[in-house]
């Protein structure tokens, strides 16, 4: 963190929302390609945006931490920064950011590209200029960059978080997308991964293209080429973040987001083609852009957070599920010969109706029963869902028939029960706080008495059909002190959340089980 006395010196230039705790000190950019570049020339940044898109990971992954204007606490930049354990802000809707210009605007003072800003995660504050900031020690001992024999405060940590091991009930298990996650989450005292989301595996240089192939396919047959092109890349991912977690329970959330968000911009791509247009440019090249144009249309929808994603796309295009479900058996078949046991949880998002999960788990099951063939080895493995509609909630008795285990997607269920979009809500948050229509931003800490009241209707709904149901929330929730207390009294098995939450969790957890013993 930042010297207090020092910090407290400077005045404050904006606020946020504090998405992601620590401090970071940098020079401000306007894109992820820009961060990257800076990165490479030594430079410490900042990403600047007016919200992150799932293409801007390269450039949130070199960034010394994340500012948006828009957003909520479950924003795109608010997730991936505590993921990523990178300080973020989100929502600071004072900084008028002009990305044409490489600049942004705060009540007339003008910030440039290349200039330094600092700010506090924890607090949510923006500050002008560089500041020195000392690192954690505890994150420096989980680094292996200190011996934990060396740190008194590590000590201390570790002690305190082993008492509370000891008592909590629940089980502690994070959200993690790549090996290196899971391993950091394994050090923080996870014992299992809640949520795997595989689409933040198909950013990557090397798999973009491959997936934008499959996407502009015009027929099953060549989509499944590229689609199998895929099958090797999401297999060594799986087989990674299986083994960095030593065999404890990993669930896997096969494609939610819409297809357009592998895409590039419609804006974007207008841009480019008008530029080859005017200057002569490569005819093949601007036949490639124009087909991509036409699918952005394609593709284009007026809500997509409630359009062709999740259990929909698996659905639509079955060869998607295919390759994933062959990808996770395949990868834990492999993990068998070399005397690792993984019980692979295969999680079907988005589910509203039990004869979606009913089409979708027909599909894991005779990949799966072919691919065991196949190789000639036998695994276990639990097919579920996520609740994060009110139907699935509302019928979670029928959908308990086909589901081994339900995970509450609890940012998409609060979206859909209030009718909020979390990326909006900062724009009346604070209005709906002063007046007390709301105590809390209900994307941090679980509304008890409707969203709240979802979940425990499908707990006992899920356990009526299947007593041994496996019940666990995988969405930010499951990292707040507040909300774990919910899950704890209205009995789930474990909670997830971002590695770097881990420890509060734990905590949080034995201090869960205590206040139901003694009846709170």
């Amino acid at each position: 963190g930042f010297d207090p006395s020092e910090w407290a010196k400077v005045p404050v230039l904006a606020k946020g929302l504090p998405a992601s705790p620590g401090a970071a000190s940098g020079q401000v950019v306007f894109s992820a390609d820009h961060a990257v570049e800076w990165t490479r020339e030594g430079k410490q940044v900042i990403l600047v945006r007016k919200e992150t898109v799932p293409d801007d990971i390269h450039g949130m992954h070199v960034a010394q931490g994340i500012l948006t204007a828009t957003g909520g606490m479950t924003s795109h930049a608010a997730v991936v920064g505590r993921q990523m354990g990178k300080p973020s802000i989100v929502g600071a809707g004072a900084l008028h950011i002009s990305e044409k210009d490489k600049q942004f605007t705060v009540d007339g003072k003008v910030v440039k590209e290349g200039e330094y800003v600092s700010f506090d995660g924890l607090k949510g504050e923006i500050k002008l200029g560089k500041m020195a900031s000392k690192p954690s020690e505890i994150l420096q001992v989980v680094n292996g960059q200190m011996d934990p024999k060396k740190s008194d405060i590590y000590q201390r940590f570790n002690k305190i978080l082993e008492w509370a091991d000891k008592v909590r009930r629940l089980g502690i298990r994070a959200n993690a997308d790549l090996p290196d996650q899971a391993e950091l989450a394994y050090a923080f005292g996870a014992r299992g991964i809640g949520l795997c989301r595989t689409e933040h595996m198909f950013f990557g240089e090397d798999r973009l293209p491959i997936v934008q192939r499959m996407i502009l396919a015009d027929n099953p047959t060549d989509r499944k080429k590229a689609v199998t092109e895929l099958l090797p890349l999401q297999r060594g991912d799986f087989y990674g973040v299986f083994k960095a977690m030593h065999g404890s329970p990993v669930t896997i959330r096969t494609i939610d987001p819409p297809l357009h968000e592998f895409l590039p911009k419609r804006e974007d791509l207008m841009v480019e083609i008008a530029k080859l247009e005017v200057t002569n440019g490569d005819k093949r090249e601007m036949e490639t852009k124009r087909k991509l144009l036409a699918r952005v249309e394609q593709l284009h929808e007026f809500n997509p957070m409630l359009g062709h994603r999740g259990v929909r796309l698996g659905i639509t295009y079955p060869e998607i599920t295919e390759m994933q479900t062959r990808a996770i058996i395949e990868a834990a078949i492999q993990l068998k010969k070399e005397g690792l046991k993984i019980v692979p949880e295969i999680m079907i998002p988005l589910v509203g109706h039990v004869k979606e999960l009913r089409d979708q788990k027909a599909v894991v099951d005779r990949v799966a029963a072919e691919t065991m063939k196949e190789k000639g080895v036998k695994i276990d493995y639990l097919v579920g869902t996520m609740i994060e509609v009110p139907r699935g909630a509302i019928t979670a008795d029928e959908i308990a028939g086909e589901a081994q285990f339900f995970s509450f997607g609890t940012n998409d269920l609060t979206q859909t029960t209030f009718g909020f979009s979390r990326d909006d809500i900062g724009k009346f948050l604070a209005a709906y706080q002063d007046k007390k229509i709301l105590d809390k931003d209900p994307f941090s800490t679980i509304d008890v008495a409707g969203v709240g009241a979802l979940v425990g209707m499908a707990v006992e709904k899920g356990r009526s059909t299947r007593a041994d149901i496996k019940l666990g929330i995988c969405g930010e929730h499951g990292g707040d002190p507040a909300s774990i207390h919910f899950f704890e009294k209205v009995g789930l098995n474990y909670v997830s959340m971002s590695p770097y939450r881990v420890p509060v969790a734990r905590l949080a957890a034995a201090q869960a089980a205590l206040s139901v013993k003694v009846g709170d």
